[in-house]
Protein backbone atom coordinates (compact mmCIF):
# COMPACT_ATOMS: atom_id res chain seq x y z
CA UNK A 1 0.00 0.00 0.00
CA UNK A 2 1.36 3.40 -0.99
CA UNK A 3 2.16 5.90 1.72
CA UNK A 4 2.43 9.67 1.90
CA UNK A 5 -0.61 10.41 -0.24
CA UNK A 6 -2.20 13.82 -0.49
CA UNK A 7 -5.96 13.62 0.06
CA UNK A 8 -8.81 16.11 -0.24
CA UNK A 9 -12.34 15.88 1.16
CA UNK A 10 -14.90 17.98 -0.71
CA UNK A 11 -17.94 18.92 1.34
CA UNK A 12 -15.82 18.51 4.45
CA UNK A 13 -18.27 20.28 6.78
CA UNK A 14 -21.28 18.17 5.78
CA UNK A 15 -22.51 15.00 7.44
CA UNK A 16 -20.91 12.62 4.92
CA UNK A 17 -17.77 14.73 4.56
CA UNK A 18 -17.24 14.67 8.31
CA UNK A 19 -17.76 10.91 8.33
CA UNK A 20 -15.24 10.52 5.50
CA UNK A 21 -12.61 12.24 7.64
CA UNK A 22 -13.50 10.01 10.58
CA UNK A 23 -13.26 6.84 8.49
CA UNK A 24 -9.93 7.90 6.95
CA UNK A 25 -8.52 8.07 10.48
CA UNK A 26 -10.19 4.87 11.72
CA UNK A 27 -8.91 2.83 8.79
CA UNK A 28 -5.41 4.35 8.98
CA UNK A 29 -5.61 5.54 5.40
CA UNK A 30 -2.00 6.43 4.44
CA UNK A 31 -2.28 10.15 3.84
CA UNK A 32 0.49 12.61 4.56
CA UNK A 33 -1.39 15.71 3.45
CA UNK A 34 -5.08 16.47 4.01
CA UNK A 35 -7.01 19.30 2.42
CA UNK A 36 -10.57 20.10 3.52
CA UNK A 37 -12.70 21.86 0.92
CA UNK A 38 -16.19 23.32 0.98
CA UNK A 39 -18.25 26.19 -0.36
CA UNK A 40 -17.34 29.80 0.35
CA UNK A 41 -20.06 29.72 3.00
CA UNK A 42 -18.07 27.18 5.04
CA UNK A 43 -14.56 28.28 4.12
CA UNK A 44 -12.54 29.40 7.12
CA UNK A 45 -14.07 26.93 9.56
CA UNK A 46 -11.54 24.95 11.58
CA UNK A 47 -11.74 21.15 11.82
CA UNK A 48 -9.55 19.13 14.19
CA UNK A 49 -8.10 15.91 12.75
CA UNK A 50 -5.63 13.81 14.79
CA UNK A 51 -5.22 16.72 17.21
CA UNK A 52 -4.18 18.93 14.30
CA UNK A 53 -6.33 21.87 13.19
CA UNK A 54 -7.18 22.26 9.52
CA UNK A 55 -8.75 25.35 8.05
CA UNK A 56 -11.49 24.57 5.51
CA UNK A 57 -10.59 26.06 2.13
CA UNK A 58 -12.93 27.29 -0.58
CA UNK A 59 -13.53 24.75 -3.31
CA UNK A 60 -11.92 25.72 -6.62
CA UNK A 61 -10.13 23.75 -9.38
CA UNK A 62 -6.60 24.79 -8.43
CA UNK A 63 -7.11 23.33 -4.95
CA UNK A 64 -6.45 19.89 -6.48
CA UNK A 65 -2.90 20.56 -7.60
CA UNK A 66 -0.76 17.70 -6.20
CA UNK A 67 -3.78 15.94 -4.68
CA UNK A 68 -3.73 12.16 -5.23
CA UNK A 69 -7.27 11.27 -4.12
CA UNK A 70 -10.32 13.45 -3.60
CA UNK A 71 -13.49 12.27 -1.90
CA UNK A 72 -16.46 14.33 -3.09
CA UNK A 73 -19.68 14.75 -1.12
CA UNK A 74 -20.97 18.15 -2.12
CA UNK A 75 -23.88 17.47 -4.45
CA UNK A 76 -24.44 16.67 -8.10
CA UNK A 77 -23.98 20.12 -9.61
CA UNK A 78 -20.70 20.81 -7.82
CA UNK A 79 -19.38 17.38 -8.82
CA UNK A 80 -20.25 17.96 -12.46
CA UNK A 81 -18.45 21.28 -12.42
CA UNK A 82 -15.37 20.53 -10.31
CA UNK A 83 -14.65 16.78 -10.51
CA UNK A 84 -13.49 16.86 -14.17
CA UNK A 85 -11.20 19.79 -13.31
CA UNK A 86 -9.67 17.78 -10.48
CA UNK A 87 -9.22 14.75 -12.74
CA UNK A 88 -7.42 16.92 -15.31
CA UNK A 89 -4.87 17.72 -12.60
CA UNK A 90 -4.15 14.04 -11.99
CA UNK A 91 -6.42 13.59 -8.99
CA UNK A 92 -8.48 10.42 -8.70
CA UNK A 93 -11.97 11.57 -7.77
CA UNK A 94 -14.31 9.27 -5.86
CA UNK A 95 -17.67 10.96 -6.12
CA UNK A 96 -20.60 10.34 -3.81
CA UNK A 97 -23.23 12.16 -5.88
CA UNK A 98 -25.43 11.00 -8.75
CA UNK A 99 -23.45 13.07 -11.27
CA UNK A 100 -21.52 10.29 -13.00
CA UNK A 101 -23.01 7.01 -11.82
CA UNK A 102 -24.58 6.01 -15.11
CA UNK A 103 -21.85 7.42 -17.38
CA UNK A 104 -20.50 4.64 -19.57
CA UNK A 105 -16.84 5.45 -18.94
CA UNK A 106 -17.17 5.99 -15.16
CA UNK A 107 -16.99 2.86 -13.00
CA UNK A 108 -19.65 2.45 -10.31
CA UNK A 109 -18.01 0.45 -7.56
CA UNK A 110 -18.85 -1.58 -4.48
CA UNK A 111 -15.58 -3.31 -3.49
CA UNK A 112 -17.27 -6.51 -2.28
CA UNK A 113 -19.12 -6.85 -5.60
CA UNK A 114 -17.11 -5.47 -8.55
CA UNK A 115 -13.62 -4.50 -7.32
CA UNK A 116 -12.08 -4.97 -10.76
CA UNK A 117 -14.17 -2.08 -12.13
CA UNK A 118 -12.29 0.43 -9.96
CA UNK A 119 -9.14 -0.02 -12.04
CA UNK A 120 -10.88 0.99 -15.29
CA UNK A 121 -11.33 4.64 -14.34
CA UNK A 122 -10.36 7.73 -16.28
CA UNK A 123 -9.90 9.88 -13.20
CA UNK A 124 -13.43 9.64 -11.78
CA UNK A 125 -15.05 6.75 -9.91
CA UNK A 126 -18.67 6.91 -8.78
CA UNK A 127 -19.84 5.79 -5.36
CA UNK A 128 -23.33 4.23 -5.66
CA UNK A 129 -26.54 5.23 -3.95
CA UNK A 130 -26.62 4.22 -0.28
CA UNK A 131 -29.52 1.76 -0.61
CA UNK A 132 -28.05 0.23 -3.75
CA UNK A 133 -24.76 -0.46 -1.97
CA UNK A 134 -26.24 -2.49 0.87
CA UNK A 135 -28.57 -4.34 -1.50
CA UNK A 136 -25.93 -5.47 -4.02
CA UNK A 137 -23.57 -6.63 -1.25
CA UNK A 138 -26.27 -9.16 -0.36
CA UNK A 139 -27.38 -9.95 -3.91
CA UNK A 140 -23.91 -10.78 -5.23
CA UNK A 141 -23.31 -14.03 -3.30
CA UNK A 142 -26.86 -15.16 -4.11
CA UNK A 143 -26.26 -14.48 -7.79
CA UNK A 144 -23.04 -16.48 -7.75
CA UNK A 145 -24.80 -19.43 -6.13
CA UNK A 146 -28.21 -19.60 -7.81
CA UNK A 147 -28.61 -16.87 -10.50
CA UNK A 148 -31.13 -14.14 -9.73
CA UNK A 149 -34.31 -14.02 -11.78
CA UNK A 150 -36.01 -10.97 -10.20
CA UNK A 151 -35.49 -8.48 -7.34
CA UNK A 152 -38.18 -6.58 -5.43
CA UNK A 153 -37.06 -4.08 -2.79
CA UNK A 154 -38.94 -1.90 -0.33
CA UNK A 155 -36.69 0.52 1.54
CA UNK A 156 -37.11 2.13 4.95
CA UNK A 157 -34.61 4.99 4.73
CA UNK A 158 -33.31 7.05 7.62
CA UNK A 159 -33.52 10.83 7.78
CA UNK A 160 -29.72 11.16 7.87
CA UNK A 161 -29.85 10.42 4.15
CA UNK A 162 -31.40 13.86 3.72
CA UNK A 163 -28.61 15.60 5.64
CA UNK A 164 -27.85 17.02 9.06
CA UNK A 165 -30.62 19.62 8.83
CA UNK A 166 -33.22 16.89 8.29
CA UNK A 167 -31.97 14.99 11.36
CA UNK A 168 -32.21 18.17 13.43
CA UNK A 169 -35.71 18.73 12.05
CA UNK A 170 -36.78 15.22 13.08
CA UNK A 171 -35.56 15.82 16.62
CA UNK A 172 -37.35 19.17 16.78
CA UNK A 173 -40.56 17.73 15.36
CA UNK A 174 -40.59 14.97 17.98
CA UNK A 175 -40.20 17.51 20.79
CA UNK A 176 -42.86 19.82 19.37
CA UNK A 177 -45.34 17.04 18.66
CA UNK A 178 -45.02 15.55 22.15
CA UNK A 179 -45.30 19.02 23.71
CA UNK A 180 -48.48 19.73 21.74
CA UNK A 181 -46.85 22.51 19.72
CA UNK A 182 -47.27 23.17 15.97
CA UNK A 183 -44.84 21.08 13.87
CA UNK A 184 -42.99 22.69 10.99
CA UNK A 185 -41.45 20.81 8.04
CA UNK A 186 -38.86 21.97 5.54
CA UNK A 187 -36.61 19.04 4.55
CA UNK A 188 -38.82 16.02 3.78
CA UNK A 189 -39.29 14.85 1.07
CA UNK A 190 -36.61 17.43 0.14
CA UNK A 191 -35.78 21.05 0.74
CA UNK A 192 -37.57 23.28 -1.75
CA UNK A 193 -40.24 20.70 -2.62
CA UNK A 194 -43.71 21.86 -3.59
CA UNK A 195 -44.91 20.44 -0.27
CA UNK A 196 -43.01 19.30 2.81
CA UNK A 197 -44.21 16.81 5.38
CA UNK A 198 -43.70 16.02 9.02
CA UNK A 199 -41.50 12.92 9.30
CA UNK A 200 -41.79 12.47 13.09
CA UNK A 201 -44.25 9.61 13.79
CA UNK A 202 -44.87 9.40 10.05
CA UNK A 203 -43.55 7.83 6.83
CA UNK A 204 -43.17 9.55 3.46
CA UNK A 205 -43.16 7.33 0.34
CA UNK A 206 -40.92 9.60 -1.71
CA UNK A 207 -37.16 10.14 -1.96
CA UNK A 208 -35.83 12.68 -4.44
CA UNK A 209 -38.15 13.89 -7.24
CA UNK A 210 -40.76 11.98 -9.20
CA UNK A 211 -39.81 10.99 -12.73
CA UNK A 212 -41.42 8.61 -15.23
CA UNK A 213 -44.35 6.24 -14.62
CA UNK A 214 -44.90 7.45 -11.05
CA UNK A 215 -41.47 6.33 -9.83
CA UNK A 216 -39.23 8.64 -7.84
CA UNK A 217 -35.59 9.15 -8.75
CA UNK A 218 -34.29 7.08 -5.83
CA UNK A 219 -36.20 4.06 -7.11
CA UNK A 220 -34.82 4.50 -10.63
CA UNK A 221 -31.30 4.80 -9.20
CA UNK A 222 -31.63 1.47 -7.39
CA UNK A 223 -32.76 -0.26 -10.58
CA UNK A 224 -30.15 1.18 -12.92
CA UNK A 225 -27.23 1.08 -10.51
CA UNK A 226 -27.86 -2.53 -9.48
CA UNK A 227 -27.77 -3.61 -13.11
CA UNK A 228 -24.55 -1.70 -13.78
CA UNK A 229 -22.66 -2.81 -10.66
CA UNK A 230 -23.59 -6.47 -11.07
CA UNK A 231 -23.12 -6.36 -14.85
CA UNK A 232 -26.65 -7.69 -15.36
CA UNK A 233 -28.19 -5.14 -17.75
CA UNK A 234 -31.46 -7.06 -18.15
CA UNK A 235 -32.01 -8.00 -14.50
CA UNK A 236 -35.65 -7.30 -13.50
CA UNK A 237 -35.47 -4.98 -10.47
CA UNK A 238 -38.21 -2.89 -8.90
CA UNK A 239 -38.14 -0.72 -5.78
CA UNK A 240 -40.35 1.38 -3.53
CA UNK A 241 -38.40 3.85 -1.39
CA UNK A 242 -39.81 5.27 1.85
CA UNK A 243 -38.42 7.82 4.30
CA UNK A 244 -39.03 6.74 7.90
CA UNK A 245 -38.55 8.51 11.27
CA UNK A 246 -35.21 6.83 12.01
CA UNK A 247 -32.16 9.03 12.48
CA UNK A 248 -29.55 6.73 10.93
CA UNK A 249 -29.49 3.32 9.26
CA UNK A 250 -31.35 2.25 6.13
CA UNK A 251 -33.38 -0.97 6.01
CA UNK A 252 -34.58 -2.97 3.01
CA UNK A 253 -37.24 -5.66 2.80
CA UNK A 254 -35.67 -7.64 -0.03
CA UNK A 255 -37.41 -10.28 -2.12
CA UNK A 256 -35.30 -12.31 -4.51
CA UNK A 257 -36.56 -14.84 -7.06
CA UNK A 258 -33.90 -17.32 -8.19
CA UNK A 259 -33.52 -19.63 -11.18
CA UNK A 260 -33.16 -22.72 -9.00
CA UNK A 261 -33.68 -23.70 -5.40
CA UNK A 262 -31.54 -22.16 -2.67
CA UNK A 263 -32.84 -23.24 0.76
CA UNK A 264 -32.94 -20.55 3.42
CA UNK A 265 -30.44 -22.43 5.61
CA UNK A 266 -27.95 -22.64 2.76
CA UNK A 267 -28.48 -18.96 1.90
CA UNK A 268 -27.84 -18.10 5.54
CA UNK A 269 -24.55 -20.00 5.58
CA UNK A 270 -23.55 -18.46 2.27
CA UNK A 271 -24.13 -14.95 3.58
CA UNK A 272 -22.34 -15.72 6.85
CA UNK A 273 -19.25 -16.65 4.83
CA UNK A 274 -19.33 -13.47 2.71
CA UNK A 275 -16.91 -10.64 3.65
CA UNK A 276 -18.70 -7.43 4.55
CA UNK A 277 -21.88 -9.18 5.71
CA UNK A 278 -22.98 -10.02 9.24
CA UNK A 279 -25.97 -12.29 9.73
CA UNK A 280 -28.25 -11.78 12.74
CA UNK A 281 -31.06 -14.26 12.19
CA UNK A 282 -32.37 -15.96 15.29
CA UNK A 283 -36.15 -15.50 15.38
CA UNK A 284 -36.50 -17.92 18.31
CA UNK A 285 -34.68 -15.34 20.47
CA UNK A 286 -36.17 -12.34 18.62
CA UNK A 287 -32.77 -11.47 17.12
CA UNK A 288 -32.61 -9.60 13.82
CA UNK A 289 -30.76 -6.48 12.62
CA UNK A 290 -32.21 -3.05 13.40
CA UNK A 291 -30.98 0.48 12.61
CA UNK A 292 -30.01 1.23 16.22
CA UNK A 293 -27.77 -1.84 16.26
CA UNK A 294 -25.87 -1.07 13.04
CA UNK A 295 -25.24 2.63 13.71
CA UNK A 296 -21.49 3.21 13.59
CA UNK A 297 -20.57 -0.06 11.87
CA UNK A 298 -19.40 -0.81 8.33
CA UNK A 299 -20.90 -4.24 7.65
CA UNK A 300 -24.18 -4.94 5.89
CA UNK A 301 -26.45 -6.83 8.30
CA UNK A 302 -28.95 -9.48 7.19
CA UNK A 303 -31.74 -11.28 9.00
CA UNK A 304 -35.25 -12.69 8.57
CA UNK A 305 -33.89 -15.05 5.89
CA UNK A 306 -36.80 -17.26 4.86
CA UNK A 307 -38.40 -18.86 1.80
CA UNK A 308 -40.95 -17.00 -0.28
CA UNK A 309 -43.67 -19.59 -0.77
CA UNK A 310 -45.48 -17.52 -3.42
CA UNK A 311 -42.91 -18.37 -6.11
CA UNK A 312 -41.01 -21.53 -7.00
CA UNK A 313 -37.53 -20.40 -5.91
CA UNK A 314 -37.80 -17.30 -3.75
CA UNK A 315 -36.19 -15.80 -0.66
CA UNK A 316 -37.17 -12.96 1.66
CA UNK A 317 -34.43 -11.08 3.53
CA UNK A 318 -34.16 -8.06 5.81
CA UNK A 319 -31.08 -5.94 5.08
CA UNK A 320 -29.83 -3.09 7.33
CA UNK A 321 -26.74 -0.86 7.13
CA UNK A 322 -25.38 2.46 8.33
CA UNK A 323 -26.14 4.62 5.30
CA UNK A 324 -23.61 7.31 6.20
CA UNK A 325 -20.78 4.80 6.65
CA UNK A 326 -21.11 1.81 4.29
CA UNK A 327 -23.70 3.66 2.25
CA UNK A 328 -21.37 6.60 1.61
CA UNK A 329 -18.13 7.37 3.45
CA UNK A 330 -16.72 3.91 4.09
CA UNK A 331 -17.47 2.59 0.62
CA UNK A 332 -15.66 5.62 -0.85
CA UNK A 333 -12.54 5.01 1.25
CA UNK A 334 -12.65 1.27 0.46
CA UNK A 335 -12.53 2.14 -3.25
CA UNK A 336 -9.37 4.20 -2.72
CA UNK A 337 -7.86 1.40 -0.63
CA UNK A 338 -8.44 -0.97 -3.55
CA UNK A 339 -6.53 1.31 -5.89
CA UNK A 340 -3.54 1.94 -3.64
CA UNK A 341 -3.16 -1.73 -2.76
CA UNK A 342 -3.73 -2.97 -6.31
Amino acid sequence: MKNNLNVAVVGATGMVGQKMIEVLIERSFPFAGLKLLASSRSAGQVVKVREKEYKVEELRPQAFDEIDYAFFSAGEEISKEIAPEAAKRGTVVIDNSNAFRMDYDVPLVVPEVNPEAAFKHNGIIANPNCSTIQMVVVLQPLQQEAIIKRVVAATYQAVSGAGREAVDELKGQCRDYLDGKPVSAEYIPRKGAQRNYQIAFNMVPQLDVFVEDGYCKEEIKMVQETRKIMDLPDLPVTATTVRVPVMNGHSIALNVELNHNLPADKARMLLEDTPGIKVIDNPENLEYPMPLDVDGYDSVYVGRIRPDHSVKHGLNLWVVADNIRKGAATNSIQIAELLISG
